[in-house]
């Protein structure tokens, strides 16, 4: 694992940088990706002080010739990338005859659209090296659909869709895809969602069979599995992180 590259979307912060930090700590070089460039750098500075070697960039992922141009930079400055995690992502909310159709389209782009072309701009170096692994953050709303969540829910359904479909193209060259739906995970995306009346920790933490939201240490160590040579027999796969909240 140590001589290979990972790149972390929305590493900048919550489930994106416990993802960033832990591949890094099980050796892999790890470039991280995310709008806020402060913040992707200091993930990948937070690295850097383990050890590691790491790369924070400022790339916005609905761009595809932005997303080109990271992964050029992360190829000439860390190497050929061969693992991808595809976690950027927002949680717009609100009554569905209230969501315009822009409201509507940022969603997709920043949910789905952004994990299009990551893949599309990193495969080629996963079927030079005939090996690869990427990892979908979807969500487990997918399976409930809550309320007031339509766009969201509606593009991470895509999310799974798109790992599905990769997976039997791409499995024949060395290639898996898999997707982690997480559940309730204390990142501040789920306290800015609390903030805005859509939901109380304290009633997650009751309904979750285990007795706890999750951290976001807990779907890096999902992650951390799926991108090992271990788990190549494993693919187009939804692998449920979220306390046994769903079955």
């Amino acid at each position: 694992m140590n001589s290979r590259v990972a790149i972390v979307t929305g590493g900048g912060s919550g489930i994106g940088a416990a993802i960033a930090r832990r591949l890094a700590a099980d050796g892999l070089a790890v470039a991280v990706f995310d709008l806020n460039g402060a913040t992707a750098e200091e993930t990948a500075a937070s690295i850097a002080a383990g050890g590691g070697r790491s790369l924070g960039l400022a790339v916005d992922v609905t761009d595809a010739a932005a997303v080109q141009a990271g992964v050029e930079s992360v190829r000439g400055r860390l190497g050929r990338p061969v693992i991808l995690v595809n976690n950027a992502g927002m949680t717009p909310h609100g009554p569905f005859l209230e969501i315009t159709t822009d409201m509507w389209n940022r969603s997709l782009e920043v949910n789905l659209t952004s994990a299009f072309h990551c893949c599309q701009a990193v495969l080629p170096s996963m079927l030079d090296e005939g090996w690869g692994r990427i990892v979908n953050i979807s969500s487990s709303s997918v399976n409930t659909g809550p309320p007031q969540l339509a766009s969201y829910v509606a593009a991470k359904s895509g999310v799974v869709g798109l790992t599905k479909v990769l997976a039997r193209e791409f499995g024949p060259r060395g290639i898996t895809v898999n997707t982690i739906p997480p559940g309730f995970i204390d990142t501040p995306m789920l306290r800015q969602s609390e903030k805005g009346g859509l939901m109380r920790v304290e009633e997650q933490e009751s309904a979750t069979p285990v007795g706890r939201i999750g951290r976001p240490e807990d779907i890096a160590a999902a992650c951390a599995f799926l991108v090992r040579d271990e788990a190549g027999y494993i693919t187009g796969q939804v692998i449920g992180v979220n306390g046994g909240r769903n079955t």
